[in-house]
């Protein structure tokens, strides 16, 4: 949630998805608008998508309605940590009717480089959800657009609604508002061959997401982000930076990469600040993973105990019981370990029991309604906080946008947070000047 979504944390929630509905981001989309078009007149900042999925209806036929808005809510739940991980600027999702969800940014790219968002953005909706009755695969079709000049909210949602309709998505997955032809862009081979060159051109940049102790709100450390300054696209975001590196099999070398860059630059922050870093399936796949991570931090004489590796479900569905011993070695050096994305999909609790941790990272949408003081949600995060407790982690709240949130979740008993609410993404340098300060 950026800071253009806390007046939408006070709107109406769908009871499904936990979502705003798409009426109640109108407000929104007209004051990016407005003030675009105040600043230059051409307000070109503002992108949009509405994705719809197909089978909905058949699946709450077939398997009943929970069935059918527990996969809504997973869908929801992925188009929220997409967004987070890939867009920079502010940016707000909300969901329609039916099978249909909304999500807009205000955030300046090229048409091209937005045509690949929504590519890779269909790629994790369309991905197995698992259920209580099996697994389900539920299709989506994106319709986009770019904001016009002088346009108006209404004009934006018109225009998606009617693209999504139209005949020109009964074949494809994705088409641009008013018969504008898909940008030809790149191809997934030219973007795999750019990739073959981009460590060595120094275009994949390190940015660093501050993290903050919930009580005494005063700066722990960071998580490193990686992103594609790509020549001719701009820059792209890590799940599609991974998603062409897992193409050319460059997972490894790229999970390298950005290791040696975040840990070189936090060699120099002050000793009291730590460093998360993502762990890919690729990484944990690979039998060398902790001997060749190990070899990295000794490089950079980066302290291995100031050093957290972040994993997430989606790391540990292939062996669980392999990764564990993966991570075992390295915790054995010193390192910790947080599970990410914490309630977000269909955790499983035996990797609380497997793995060893330190951390329970806390998905967004845990603390989306503690503002307001929803006792489902306060339930919900003090039975997480009190499990946490009683083994012995630390919870980090991700997503705080507000003081109010930040107040309620160290009330609860979080010790520390990331989130909009005290830094975005920054570069290394402005980093340290922060830690410095």
């Amino acid at each position: 949630m950026t800071e253009s979504r806390i007046s939408d944390l006070e709107a109406p929630r769908d009871a499904v998805t936990g979502l705003p509905a798409i009426e109640t981001v109108r407000g929104r989309l007209e004051d990016w608008l407005a003030q675009e078009a105040a600043e230059d007149g051409e307000p070109t900042c503002v992108h949009a998508l509405l994705v719809g999925l197909r089978r909905v209806d058949a699946v709450n036929l077939t398997y009943g309605a929970s069935t059918g808005d527990a996969a809504l809510a997973e869908v929801a739940s992925r188009i929220c940590r997409f967004a987070e991980h890939e867009l920079d600027g502010p940016w707000v999702a909300a969901r329609g009717g039916g099978g249909n969800f909304l999500l807009a940014a205000n955030e300046a790219c090229s048409r091209e480089r937005w045509q690949l968002f929504a590519e890779h953005l269909a790629d994790v909706v369309a991905q197995s959800i698992p259920t209580g009755v099996g697994s389900l695969r539920l299709s989506p079709r994106l319709a986009l657009l770019r904001g016009l000049a002088g346009e108006s909210a209404e004009s934006i949602l018109d225009r998606l609604s009617h693209t999504l309709g139209s005949r020109r998505l009964q074949n494809g997955r994705i088409a641009w508002v008013d018969g504008e032809a898909v940008p030809p862009g790149r191809t997934a081979a030219q973007l795999e061959a750019d990739l073959l060159v981009a460590i060595d051109r120094d275009e994949i940049e390190i940015l660093f997401q501050p993290q903050f102790s919930a009580v005494e709100d005063c700066l722990t450390g960071a998580e490193a982000l990686a992103r594609w300054r790509h020549p001719a696209l701009g820059r792209i975001g890590a799940a599609a930076l991974f998603g062409v590196a897992d193409r050319t099999d460059q997972v490894a070398p790229l999970s390298r990469h950005i290791a040696r860059r975040a840990l070189a630059a936090a060699a120099a922050w002050p000793a009291n600040l730590r460093l998360s870093l993502n762990v890919t399936p690729a990484d944990l796949a690979a039998p060398s993973y902790a001997e060749k991570l190990m070899t990295i931090v000794r490089e950079s004489r980066f302290p291995p105990e100031r050093l957290t590796l972040e994993v997430t479900e989606q790391v540990l569905l292939s062996d669980v019981h392999a990764a564990a011993r993966t991570l075992a070695e390295l915790t054995a050096e010193g390192m910790r370990v947080a599970l990410d994305d914490f309630g977000a999909g269909f955790c499983n609790f035996r990797y609380l029991k497997l793995l060893p941790l330190d951390y329970l990272k806390l998905d967004r949408s845990m603390v989306d309604g503690i503002a307001e003081q929803d006792p489902r949600d306060l339930a919900v995060l003090r039975a997480i906080v009190a499990m946490a407790g009683a083994l012995g982690l630390q919870v980090i709240a991700e997503g705080i946008e507000t003081e109010v949130q930040r107040q309620r979740i160290a009330e609860e008993g979080c010790a520390f947070y990331q989130g909009f609410l005290r830094a975005k993404p920054m570069g290394p340098e402005e980093f340290l000047a922060l830690a410095r300060a």
